[in-house]
């Protein structure tokens, strides 16, 4: 068994250090209880929200400090942190320019960066396109020997991208995101029909709150193999659990084996 703890945060536009204080309190509270989660999954762009225009002053360098703050916070706690997303500049690889991701880390329990995953489908509606470099890469981890994958928001989208993180192995999707209101029915679907159709688990972590005329609902989920919701979190920001058993994932294979009978020679 696994218990995984989504914090379910509202994100203040442009103020990092706002929340990183807003995160540590949650986190708290997720680490407080009897019984400790083994996995924490934060939101999409939680450090800076989509101040996108400030970027290039606001965001992390590197990781540095909010994933350096998370390794500490990973080790002293021993738990694991799939840390949502930050707005992260790095050195590009041409000329030393430097660039701007929508970034993704996980860590593990020793404290230690097992993943980094820029986001690939960058979301034009929020005018991604124009302000963050691509990821060129599906990333799988291990968390305490468990295959896990990332997608970050807009790439649950793209069933082939997904397909390609549980064709290496994963057996956990965790989706942080900013997913707004007035596409909440999309949200959940496109959770459910992704764990159904690759045969994993999918925990999803969405923000809550207002950003000028844009509203976010929550509804955090977790979706076993089979396409059943165990848990799907209200709008109200908070720490939400769920425990998951991983055999579900091989029995649901077993049943139904879709990959034994994918015929990608004609697809």
């Amino acid at each position: 068994m696994l218990k995984v703890s989504i914090l379910q945060m509202d994100v203040a536009f442009g103020e990092p250090e706002k929340n990183r204080k807003k995160a540590e309190r949650m986190l708290k509270e997720a680490l407080k209880v009897k019984v400790k989660p083994d996995i924490v999954l934060l939101p999409e762009m939680w450090n800076t929200s989509y101040a996108l225009e400030r970027l290039s002053d606001i965001a992390d360098r590197n990781g540095s400090p909010t994933i350096e703050w998370l390794k500490k916070v990973a080790k002293e706690n021993s738990v694991n942190i799939v840390a949502g997303s930050i707005a992260d500049i790095r050195s590009g690889e041409s000329n030393g320019i430097p660039k701007v991701y929508n970034t993704a880390y996980a860590i593990n329990r020793n404290g230690e960066v097992v993943a980094r995953y820029d986001k690939v489908h960058r979301f034009r509606l929020m005018d991604e396109e124009k302000y963050f470099s691509p990821g060129e890469k599906a990333v799988t981890f291990e968390l305490d020997g468990i295959n896990c994958g990332i997608a970050i928001c807009y790439d649950i989208r793209f069933p082939e991208f997904i397909r390609k993180i549980a064709l290496l192995g994963a057996q956990i999707l965790f989706v942080p995101a900013q997913w707004p209101k007035p596409r909440e029915m999309h949200w959940r679907l496109l959770n459910i029909v992704r764990a159904i159709e690759n045969q994993f688990f999918v925990v999803g972590a969405n923000r809550v709150g207002r950003e000028g005329k844009a509203e976010f609902p929550g509804c955090s989920i977790v979706v076993d193999p089979w396409g059943e919701v165990l848990l799907e979190a209200d709008e109200r920001e908070g720490v939400f659990e769920a425990v998951i058993d991983l055999s579900a994932v091989e029995q649901v294979r077993k049943r139904i084996p879709v990959f034994e009978d994918r015929r990608p020679d004609v697809y």
